[in-house]
């Protein structure tokens, strides 16, 4: 993809690029990942083996978006419930 295609598609599809996550959003991410990570262990399923970076992605979707585009809805809908969740398509 040629930088002129994806401002051209960000520009279509109205979304903006933030990069700025601030203190709220990985706290969020941080208890969440926590939660998860304790929940993962409780269950005898072993060390976490999603990335915090998953995390920060919901975090970020929560606080200042209003849905989150993805292929892993499973996880999402479990660790960001009240999420907007917009399932992604392979192409």
């Amino acid at each position: 993809m040629t930088p002129s295609i994806l401002e051209h598609l960000l520009s279509e599809t109205d979304i903006d690029a933030d990069f700025e996550t601030g203190h709220k959003i990985w706290h969020e991410a941080g208890l969440r990942y926590f939660r998860y990570s304790a929940r993962r262990r409780k269950s005898g399923a072993g060390a976490p083996r999603r990335l915090l970076a998953d995390f920060i992605i919901g975090a970020h979707a929560l606080l200042r978006a209003d849905r989150l585009i993805t292929f892993d809805t499973a996880g999402y809908r479990h660790d960001f419930p009240e999420l907007q969740i917009a399932p992604g398509k392979a192409q």
